[in-house]
């Protein structure tokens, strides 16, 4: 029989995993980044509904009281993907500065040009 902690754990993993569906079907979740979340879903339900992977996890890692294992995984798991997109986040920052450069540097060309046009 499931435990209280069991059937709240269970909710929250499917909770999640229909979340992460509905933003994809939406558009506002990339399929890439969706294969994390879908992943990290799917790990926290089959340890929420295997009591003895859980077990052996929480033993494994020193920890006495299992569902607190749950919730370890889990916040490991939301420190990387914040690792994951602050990486993203500064390649796009350098993208951004580039391309802002760039476009300045055409700008001048521009008018370089035009001035020196409406010179002769």
């Amino acid at each position: 029989m499931f435990s209280q902690v069991q059937v709240v754990s269970i909710a929250g993993s499917l909770f999640l995993l229909l979340l992460i569906l509905e933003l994809v079907r939406r558009g506002k979740l990339a399929e890439r980044y969706s294969l994390l979340w879908i992943a990290t879903g799917v790990v926290l339900l089959l340890l929420s509904i295997w009591r003895g992977g859980l077990h052996l996890v929480a033993k494994m890692l020193g920890i006495y009281y299992p569902p607190s294992a749950l919730f370890l995984i889990g916040w490991i798991f939301v420190l990387l993907l914040i690792l994951h997109f602050s990486v993203i986040v500064s390649r796009l920052s350098r993208r951004t500065r580039d391309l802002a450069q760039t476009v300045a540097l055409l700008r001048q060309a521009l008018e370089e040009k035009r001035s020196g046009e409406e010179d002769e």
